[in-house]
């Protein structure tokens, strides 16, 4: 694929249709995927809810440094390692069970996958599409982006493919995830919670995946803003997540949390349209979501100015493939002398993902479930050298460790005092269909 005039290292415009695009980022997975670390991330040229989007397609590749976490100080070395970085581009993720260095809380639940507690790095290959479809590329090995096109075509052309095999089983049976519900009813009468969100695992312990094919045909299913895919050694991440957890664009904060879910009729355009004013006027739905936007203003009010705080859309439905979404957005203007790790650590594990009190629900969390979330509902984003950072809510995503062939999807949802534990497993069911019908 040629752009004609050479362009070395540098930002520039290259006006890709829909067909080069995809092209593209087709191609990049083959070459990011025979280092032994990468991490793309795509917006698959959806509609962010109130339009908070930059980045069209990031491939971060190869480490020239990196930081991982051992479950000890962890924040603290990821401050260390930005300072000394603080004029390149990091990538990386935080597990959910970073938690425990927040607040005083273990996890000893079974760990299939084992991703460390978090991993940052600064790429030796980097490229960055932005909304407009301008390009950045950094290399140290290529002189220009053509050259880099060039070797992508002659990896592709050489890879050979694996066959996936995967039969997933849930680590729980539907009589104890509706008992569980249950118990969870009782805490939230007894008044230790008014919202809790408990997932479930399903699970292969002798999978055999190609993560490539499978994470093209997940981004094909199911698009959306926040598709991500992880390569860390053995280990690999293949999401598609419709939520962003925290983003920050010049002095503001943004957090868009997702609580409300439906399903769509595509085949009916009038019958869809009838399930997203149902959505929008379930009053389940809003007081779900409703209690973690309050929830969500708290963990931004700790990071920003008195007064900055402010709901910017509340009840927004957004459409997927597969489900309309309730999502609100909450900003904030960060204090001058916070730290950017700090504003993230405030904010951690997102309230979508926990429940509130916050505390309380993840000591409920750990007794309910069976399985360490590990990366499930922790996050995988990136910090620019301008000082902005953006990182998702890991949902609607497979885990998979390919050295024990362990292979996992988690999902979950909000259990409040209307919950109807019946109708709760259906909607776990819902939103894990796309994951579980590319694993077929």
């Amino acid at each position: 694929m040629g752009i004609g005039k050479i362009f070395t290292n540098n930002q520039f415009p290259l006006n890709l249709n829909q067909t080069e695009l995809h092209s593209i980022k087709q191609k990049a997975i083959y070459f990011a995927n025979q280092f032994e670390v990468c991490l793309m991330l795509d917006n698959n040229e959806s509609i962010n809810a109130f339009g908070v989007q930059e980045v069209e397609f990031i491939m971060a590749v190869g480490a020239k440094n990196s930081i991982i976490g051992n479950n000890e100080h962890d924040f603290e070395k990821l401050k260390a390692f930005k300072q000394t970085h603080s004029k390149e581009h990091i990538f990386g993720y935080l597990t959910y069970d970073l938690k425990n260095q927040i607040e005083k809380l273990q996890s000893n639940n079974t760990d299939g996958i084992q991703f460390p507690s978090l991993y940052f790095f600064v790429p030796e290959h980097l490229l960055i599409i932005n909304k407009n479809h301008e390009i950045e590329f950094k290399s140290n090995q290529f002189e220009n982006f053509d050259k880099w096109i060039e070797s992508i075509d002659i990896t592709i052309n050489t890879t050979t493919a694996t066959k996936s095999k995967c039969t997933l089983i849930p680590r729980i049976n539907k009589d104890i995830y509706l008992e569980n519900i249950e118990k969870i009813k009782t805490h939230i009468i007894n008044g230790d919670v008014y919202e809790l969100n408990y997932c479930m695992e399903f699970y292969d312990d002798n999978a055999n995946i190609n993560p490539i094919e499978i994470y093209q045909k997940l981004q094909a299913k199911s698009p959306v803003p926040f598709g991500a895919y992880l390569k860390y050694f053995d280990k690999y991440l293949i999401c598609a997540s419709p939520e962003r957890f925290i983003c920050k664009k010049g002095n503001q904060l943004i957090s868009q949390p997702i609580k409300g879910t439906i399903k769509r009729n595509l085949e009916n355009e009038r019958l869809d349209n009838i399930l997203k004013e149902e959505l929008l006027n379930s009053e389940k739905e809003r007081a779900e979501n409703l209690m973690i936007v309050d929830l969500v203003r708290n963990d931004l009010a700790h990071s920003s100015q008195t007064g900055s705080v402010k709901v910017e859309e509340l009840f927004g439905i957004y459409s997927f493939q597969q489900v309309h979404q309730m999502i609100s957005t909450v900003s904030s203007v960060i204090k001058d002398d916070v730290n950017l790790i700090d504003a993230i650590k405030h904010a951690f594990p997102m309230g979508s993902m926990t429940g509130a009190p916050k505390v309380m629900a993840m000591e409920l969390i750990e007794q309910y479930e069976q399985t360490k979330r590990g990366l499930y509902s922790g996050a995988v984003g990136y910090f620019a050298p301008n000082g902005n950072f953006d990182f998702n809510v890991v949902i609607r995503s497979i885990q998979y460790n390919a050295t024990n062939n362990y292979l996992n999807i988690m999902v979950g949802g909000a259990i409040t005092f209307d919950s109807i534990a019946e109708q709760e497993y259906e909607e776990c069911l819902l939103k894990a269909q796309a994951t579980m019908q590319v694993l077929e």
